[in-house]
């Protein structure tokens, strides 16, 4: 073994394939300074059992682009180390036996198309000439994807190594690490069994160990083990030729590659075995873990139907290993919240492979430009919620995580594991008139209510969902009525200090020296004018701020501000998320009801847009603060906790003779798109900015002091735009959006819709996404253009708009 260097610029732990690749890629761009240490040999916890599958199409435009440079940089890395990886691209075959299923595999290479991905859609006798020994008399169709293909995994894993050694990184094996060195809020280095290394990073690619490791920095990071299985055939030389395409044939939960003239069958199965609650033994090595025919017999069965000529193979291996998922199956990324300069890369959620070049190349341009090279928010590892650690909430979710690899992915699916674990004090009112949650974040939060007589319960498929027109209801109650919805789960912050001004308006692109009682609506954005944030702030008092966002970033956006108070700073932050209730007022009746319950006046006049105050209600002190998210006159409620439900029952007593109707998450999207209004993750992220997106109404750039982003602004406007967020509206009733549906323009593909909602007002579907040009895109440009989007391989003619197509004089929020 070689001898640990007493100190390092990065330490990496763990030797799989991601670990590897993070060394390589900072060793390649330059960092000489890295010392990856593995606990036994590389690649021995879960990497080398992998089934070394390589698809390249995923859930959103940035994780494509990932597992496409992980593709291309597998062709070339064995040329570059001398090291064999067993790539080959003999392409992936995703088979439909029903319409559904043929639906969502036709929507995934709509999308496949706006990432650039080859991708060919598929009659069953089709899938059998590429693959002869797939039955098809019960398929309708399947999709092909020529660039997808497989690899050895140990073999890469190596190759990794020896390009990390060749750019000067050094690897160390039967290295363990026993804690996370710290001081003043950032890691400082390792201490392991061979001693100590200082550092100025530390990177976790533990694997299923990753939990563990982060413990040891006080950071949490949830993944749990699972049991997966896979069968390898005797040798098949009758039945097929080599470069059989991957067979995946998710509905069966199966997937199957051509190896050596032998298939390796393997499954992700509903319901999944976890693995490790006592924890990983000290000694595992490329273990294996105890067979368990009843439990994989069903998906083997099912792969013999798919393929008959499996009946008559010989099994050779039966193989069950562990491997990590998260709750949410996305891997993580990032610097943690907890911990300056402490990394992760790790939950890979059985993408590992596929994913490992492109995490390892962000990974290290992230610690070496100190930001993310694009938009990873839906790996990053501020998106958790700390409770989401809990180790029987990680069993549970497990349990179900491993089979939603192949599971039907519908539109609004719910999580069933691990629920009703954060309620808002309104809960059982809620589930009392009929809701139907849904899960964000661990928030059990109403996304639609059912009429007395109807089950509240999804029955899910790519059409009009049994939601459609109870939700389609609480829309239209919106708009012509009022509705309540109950936002608890809303983040709120509040900073207060003799700089919390100054330190807000810095942050803040739009103006914060606002006089107390007034609500901004802003953006927070990095050095490239991205948008880190988007959200409202309140002032409270000269020196106290409160700030609101949604749910889902919490973590984030925390985290955001307060590494902008320096040590010189009097100012403080504090999460006051749980000590508020929120429900939100809204529609055209929303004052008449609201005025019987409060003694202020809440006339425009007295109480005009944009404005909040802490007034009476009933017997109850709540702050009430003017502002929409659905386009109508309404206020939003923070209540403290203790109050809310007496709150909620005058409300909801009053209510009665005006028309007050309850409404859930799907009305409030649907209404929200029939706006404009942008969500932040969907149509706005860190590589997005507000010119480009829209928002420069609420952008001062000539603000004193200036703010984080400016200046890339004004570079920005000075070269002009080359794409634009736009509001879409198909010309037909019937089809339904979703997102990441191709945009053409005159024929030409110019973009993708980023989020859409049937919009019920307006009576079609409506999306908002980005039109792209080499040229200035210009208002003319897209005026002037014929729009149509792709739904499933199909296009369908669109309208566009750079003004919201619902009110667009903003004159309904201001009555």
């Amino acid at each position: 073994m070689a001898q640990i260097p007493g100190e390092t610029r990065v330490v990496i732990i763990g030797g799989g394939v991601v670990g590897c690749s993070v060394a390589y890629h900072l060793a390649k761009f330059g960092w000489k300074d890295v010392v990856l240490l593995e606990r036994k040999q590389l690649s021995c916890g879960t990497t080398w059992h992998a089934a070394g599958l390589v698809g390249q199409l995923r859930a959103t435009q940035n994780l494509t682009q990932l597992a496409q440079y992980t593709a291309d940089l597998f062709g070339e890395l064995e040329q570059e180390t001398g090291q064999a990886t067993g790539f080959k691209q003999n392409g992936s075959l995703s088979v439909a036996p029903d319409k559904e299923r043929f639906e969502e595999l036709k929507r995934g290479a709509s999308m496949a198309g706006c990432f650039g991905l080859e991708v060919d859609v598929l009659t069953p006798q089709q899938a059998q000439d590429l693959y002869p020994i797939l039955y098809i008399d019960d398929l309708v169709g399947a999709v092909y994807l020529p660039k997808d293909g497989q690899i050895n995994p140990a073999d890469v894993t190596q190759a990794f190594a020896k390009g990390a050694r060749m750019h000067g990184a050094t690897i160390i094996e039967n290295v363990k690490v026993n804690g996370i060195l710290t001081g003043k809020g950032r890691v400082t280095g390792v201490s392991t069994d061979h001693g100590e290394i200082k550092s100025e990073y530390v990177v976790n690619c533990a694997g299923m160990w990753a939990r563990d490791v982060g413990d040891m920095a006080g950071v949490k990071i949830p993944l749990h083990a699972s049991e997966h299985f896979y069968v390898l055939t005797e040798p098949m030389p009758d039945k097929f030729t080599a470069g059989l395409p991957v067979l995946r044939d998710p509905s069966a939960c199966n997937y199957i590659k051509e190896d050596a003239g032998k298939l390796l069958v393997g499954a992700f199965e509903p319901v999944a075995k976890p693995w490790g609650m006592d924890g990983i033994p000290e000694d595992f090595c490329f273990d294996e873990l105890p067979q368990d025919w009843d439990h994989f017999e069903p998906m083997l069965m099912n792969a013999m139907h798919r393929i008959p000529a499996l009946e008559e193979a010989g099994i050779q291996t039966f193989f069950c290993g562990p491997e990590s998922f998260t709750p949410d199956n996305r891997y993580y990324l990032g610097e943690a919240p907890e911990l300056k300069n402490f990394f992760v890369a790790c939950g890979f959620n059985s993408i590992g492979i596929q994913s490992s070049g492109g995490a390892g190349k962000v990974t290290a341009q992230w610690i070496i430009e100190g930001a993310p090279p694009l938009d990873l928010g839906d790996m990053d590892i501020r998106r958790i919620a700390p409770f989401q650690n809990n180790a029987r909430y990680l069993h549970d979710r497990t349990v179900e995580a491993l089979g939603l690899l192949y599971a039907m992915h519908w539109p609004f699916r719910q999580v069933e594991t691990a629920r009703n674990v954060r309620q808002s004090p309104l809960h059982d009112r809620l589930l009392a008139k009929g809701a139907c949650f849904g899960e964000l974040s661990g928030w059990e939060r109403a996304n639609w209510f059912a009429p007395e007589g109807v089950e509240a319960k999804y029955e899910y498929t790519y059409g009009r969902q049994n939601w459609f027109d109870h939700s389609a209801a609480e829309h239209t109650a919106a708009r012509e009525q009022v509705v309540l919805f109950d936002q608890t789960s809303f983040a709120k912050f509040l900073l207060q200090g003799r700089d919390a001004e100054r330190v807000i308006n810095q942050v803040s692109a739009n103006n914060m020296s606002v006089p107390v009682g007034r609500v901004v609506y802003t953006q927070w954005l990095n050095e490239r004018g991205g948008i880190e944030a988007d959200l409202t702030v309140t002032r409270l008092a000269e020196d106290q701020y409160m700030v609101v966002t949604t749910a889902a970033t919490q973590r984030r956006d925390f985290t955001w501000l307060s590494q902008h108070i320096t040590e010189n700073d009097h100012a403080f932050l504090t999460d006051m998320t749980s000590a508020y209730a929120t429900i939100s007022i809204m529609g055209p009746n929303a004052r008449s009801l609201l005025q019987e319950v409060t003694t202020a006046d809440l006339s425009h006049k007295a109480f005009p847009f944009a404005t909040s105050r802490e007034i009476e209600l009933g017997y109850a002190y709540v702050r009430a603060t003017r502002i929409t998210f659905v386009g109508e006159l309404g206020w939003e409620l923070y209540i403290p906790t203790e109050f809310a439900t007496y709150c909620y029952d005058a409300i909801v007593e009053a209510g009665e003779q005006h028309g007050l109707v309850h409404a859930g998450y799907h009305a409030l999207n649907s209404l929200r798109m029939e706006k404009g209004y942008r969500h932040w993750g969907d149509d706005i992220a860190d590589e997005d900015s507000p010119l480009e997106s829209g928002l420069e109404f609420v952008v001062k750039l000539d603000k004193p002091n200036g703010f984080i982003g400016r200046e890339a602004l004004l570079k920005q406007k000075e070269q002009g735009l080359k794409r634009r967020l736009v509001q879409f509206a198909l010309d037909d009733s019937e089809p339904l959006l979703y997102h990441e549906e191709p945009i053409y323009r005159d024929g030409v593909l110019v973009g993708r819709t980023t989020s859409a909602m049937y919009g019920h007002t307006l009576g079609r579907s409506i999306a908002l996404g980005y039109v792209a040009n080499d040229e200035d895109v210009s208002d003319e440009f897209i005026d002037s253009g014929n729009y149509e989007i792709e739904i499933a391989g199909e296009r369908y003619p669109a309208s566009a708009s750079l003004k919201p197509m619902y009110d667009p004089k903003n004159e309904r929020i201001r009555i």
